[in-house]
């Protein structure tokens, strides 16, 4: 097998171990390293030297980022590549051995980086990462305030629709006071615009709802949820300013050009190019997208036979920005993803339905950026244009071979 390159080499990493194979044409090389700066600058200078072409590694947990980091540096073409691609014999694994394969098959081309941005948009997408991480940890300290106030016998969540709202908030400040919300209470809080007056909760709704009886401890780990609340509302805030400062001109268009698509809001198009990017050409098709974010169908065919059509495994902060923007785009009316929706869970699951959407949507993604065209809806009816023109299709092939001939109005009529 032809050679590919002349000096390579390949690394088995480990949190505190790293062994490397630095192979030629005529000798292979190993030696083992920490992880530290200081090592891996060893290890680069060492490469360096060397003349190493290129240099691959395993996708491990987060431990090849520093490694990738500074071999990146010092110009020596690292990759990462996906561990099920290169699997060893097995039976015969230890870390030399490991790392001598992978040189190997470094060697004779045998191996497909896998996608890593550059150092600017990994440094994005740790930003919107984080922050969709905040998200996630604000909702679930939200519930907890609210099984906290039900503990306490204070129907407040069922009362209004926002208990972290302006109302909601001067509400359950008066409640901690351990003061009975009465008629004068709630009037003295309209007066004082504390509470609005477009809620639709009546007054005698409000004075049943708010009374229950909270003990110290309830009335502490409240106020200690609501500081926490806001500090991560804090958080999340600032992280969306760094995040805009951030962007570049491009970034920013493209999410403006994404977010026509129903579902899909600022932070939603902010993770979304975050992880992929503006460049489409480092994904030939919009299938390879799909691919690389898990939300194509799984391959497992035997002796003729199609099984489990599972997905497979990919970029899991992309998959589960989709799906929630999945949720909201088939919430509206008249529109494709709807439609899609509703077609697809009358055979399927719902959440298989979801997730078909969620592969729709990216798809039209990849479309939009790799065209720069704006989106446009196909509509609620557009399975049903394509319906009725595949079966006047199969009619007109039908009649011709019966051998029946129409007549240039007929043929008018069919396609009226």
């Amino acid at each position: 097998m032809e050679k590919q390159y002349a000096v390579c080499c390949g690394i088995d990493v480990h949190k505190k171990l790293l062994v490397a194979c630095l192979r030629t044409k005529e000798t292979t090389t190993v030696r083992s390293y920490g992880t530290s700066t200081q090592d891996l600058l060893d290890l680069a200078d060492w490469l360096t030297s060397n003349h190493c072409e290129a240099v691959a590694m395993e996708s491990t947990a987060s431990y090849w980022k520093p490694v990738y980091n500074i071999l990146e540096s010092h110009g020596l073409n690292p990759m990462v590549v996906n561990a099920q691609h290169m699997r060893n014999v097995p039976g015969k694994k230890t870390d030399v051995k490991d790392a001598e394969w992978i040189s190997d098959l470094l060697m004779h081309g045998l191996l497909k980086a896998s996608f890593i941005p550059t150092k600017r948009q990994r440094e994005l997408r740790e930003l919107c990462t984080y922050r969709k991480s905040l998200i996630a940890d604000l909702g679930a300290e939200k519930n907890r305030l609210q099984k906290m106030l039900e503990g306490g016998n204070i129907k407040l969540s069922g009362t209004i629709s926002d208990i972290n709202g302006m109302s909601g908030k001067a509400l359950m400040d008066f409640v901690l006071t351990g003061e009975v919300f009465d008629e004068k209470a709630y009037d003295r809080l309209i007066k004082e615009k504390k509470i609005s007056k477009r809620l639709k909760a009546t007054k005698g709704d409000l004075i049943r709802d708010m009374h229950g009886c909270l003990t110290p401890l309830q009335v502490k780990m409240i106020n200690i949820l609501r500081t926490h609340i806001q500090e991560l509302e804090t958080h999340i805030q600032e992280l969306t300013d760094d995040i805009d400062d951030q962007l570049n001109k491009e970034e920013k268009e493209a999410c403006e050009l994404i977010k026509e698509i129903p579902g899909i809001s600022d932070t939603s198009a902010q993770t979304i190019i975050s992880i992929i990017g503006t460049d489409m050409n480092q994904f030939p098709t919009d299938g390879q997208l799909c691919s690389w974010a898990g939300l194509c169908p799984g391959n497992h065919e035997s002796a003729g036979k199609r099984k489990t059509g599972r997905t497979n495994k990919g970029n899991k902060v992309l998959r589960t920005t989709l799906v929630v923007c999945a949720h909201s785009a088939v919430k509206k009316k008249d529109s494709y993803f709807g439609e899609m929706y509703k077609r697809i869970s009358k055979r399927r699951t719902n959440k298989k339905a979801i997730v078909a959407v969620a592969h729709a949507m990216l798809k039209t993604i990849w479309h939009l950026l790799k065209k720069g065209e704006k989106y446009h809806d196909l509509g609620a009816d557009y399975f049903e244009k394509k319906e009725r023109e595949g079966k006047i299709t199969s009619l007109k092939k039908k009649l011709q071979h019966l051998g029946v001939t129409l007549t240039p109005d007929q043929l008018a009529i069919l396609d009226a």
